[in-house]
């Protein structure tokens, strides 16, 4: 069988911000999931995972839509791929799917993501190779929204397909869903040159974006939307905030106006040339407003941030979907290691065990493998 690789992401800046039409920058990892796939004519799917093993799943392609709910969850994202390409009327015969992934699960990283692009990839090679990169991204979202049951936004697919090696991605959502020319733009984003690095923090405290919480948080901005009378939470202002007169729901809408500002405001600096070390603040104001005004943030992942910036990191914050996960921390090259020790000291303190710390590289996107 042939194998292809979808990465992880760490979103540099733009939380919660792409359900709501807004702008994200996030960059792809050298952690990913492998995806080997081989075709088969016999009308059946098979799935089998590295890290499940002696739980593949078989079943007829027909049987997909009405078998969901007796699947195992993991199972559920590769086999709502397959069940999208057949959804949309694309040839599969059949096919064997083997996956193998190194992106920690339930670290903020997208590791469900990188799964169903990998899978995604392979099998319009395989079985639908006119397949843009936008359809890509919207089979995959569409698997793990309908199948897997988690309502995410198209971020994490995108990085996922779109990223490039060096680069920081930053696409307009809005513009994305519409075909719009320019809503896409690889960032430059080379901090080894300026002698910096991204460390990303696993605080082993995994979140899951199919319980409750994260759904919360879209009816809440689409609630906020609905009584400023906009189409989504792009289209607000800090103007207009004041006919939020639900504390809750203004602080949802607060975040998002100014996240997108933030993002913004990081990609101007970087598209200039500006010294990377002046996006450290933003950084630290998004985490803020993740954990001030979305209440995303956990004990833990705030605990992770104080200790970066008390190590000396220029900005730090929370990544993902929040209740869990990991941090980053924009640091020194020579002092990652340093910063790396002294969260970790922080968290034996707190009599917590000490996170996995990585230095994220901007890798590049999906990919068949040689």
């Amino acid at each position: 069988m042939d194998r292809w690789i979808a990465p992880g992401r760490v979103n540099i800046i733009g939380e919660h911000t792409d359900y709501n039409d807004g702008f994200v920058l996030p960059i792809a990892l050298s952690l990913g999931v492998v995806c080997a796939a081989g075709a088969r004519t016999d009308g059946r799917v098979r799935v089998g995972s590295a890290q499940r093993p002696g739980e593949d799943v078989e079943l007829a392609l027909d049987d997909l839509a009405g078998q969901r709910d007796q699947l195992p969850g993991w199972a559920r994202y590769p086999l709502g791929v397959v069940g999208e390409f057949v959804a949309g009327g694309r040839p599969i015969t059949g096919v064997d799917l083997q996956l193998d992934g190194t992106v920690p699960i339930g670290a903020g990283l997208s590791s469900s993501a990188a799964l169903c692009c990998a899978v995604t990839i392979a099998l319009r090679d395989l079985f639908a190779p006119g397949l843009d990169d936008r359809a890509m991204v919207r089979i995959a979202r569409a698997a793990e929204n309908g199948f897997a049951g988690v309502p995410t936004g198209i971020l994490d697919q995108s990085a996922a397909i779109l990223c490039t090696e060096g680069h920081a991605l930053f696409l307009d959502v809005r513009a994305y869903l519409n075909g719009e020319a320019g809503a896409v733009e690889q960032i430059p984003f080379d901090l080894r040159a300026a002698g910096l690095a991204l460390i990303v923090a696993d605080t082993g405290h995994p979140h899951d974006l199919a319980d409750g919480g994260y759904a919360e948080r879209r009816n809440e901005c689409a609630a906020a939307a609905a009584v400023l009378g906009v189409h989504a939470l792009r289209d607000a202002t800090e103007l207009n905030m004041a006919r939020l007169h639900d504390p809750v729901l203004r602080r949802r809408a607060t975040h998002v106006v100014t996240e997108n500002d933030r993002v913004l405001d990081v990609v101007s600096r970087l598209r200039s040339g500006a010294d990377p070390r002046a996006i450290g603040p933003l950084l630290t104001a998004s985490h803020r407003s993740l954990r001030d005004d979305f209440e995303v943030s956990t004990p833990a992942l705030d605990l992770a941030v104080d200790a970066a910036l008390d190590a000396g990191a220029y900005g730090a914050r929370m990544v993902g979907g929040g209740f869990g996960g990991s941090v980053l921390a924009l640091v020194e090259r020579a002092d990652a290691d340093r910063i790396g020790a002294a969260i970790g000291r922080r968290f034996a303190a707190a009599g917590l065990a000490a996170p996995r710390v990585i230095t994220a590289e901007p890798g590049a996107g999906a990919r068949k493998l040689d």
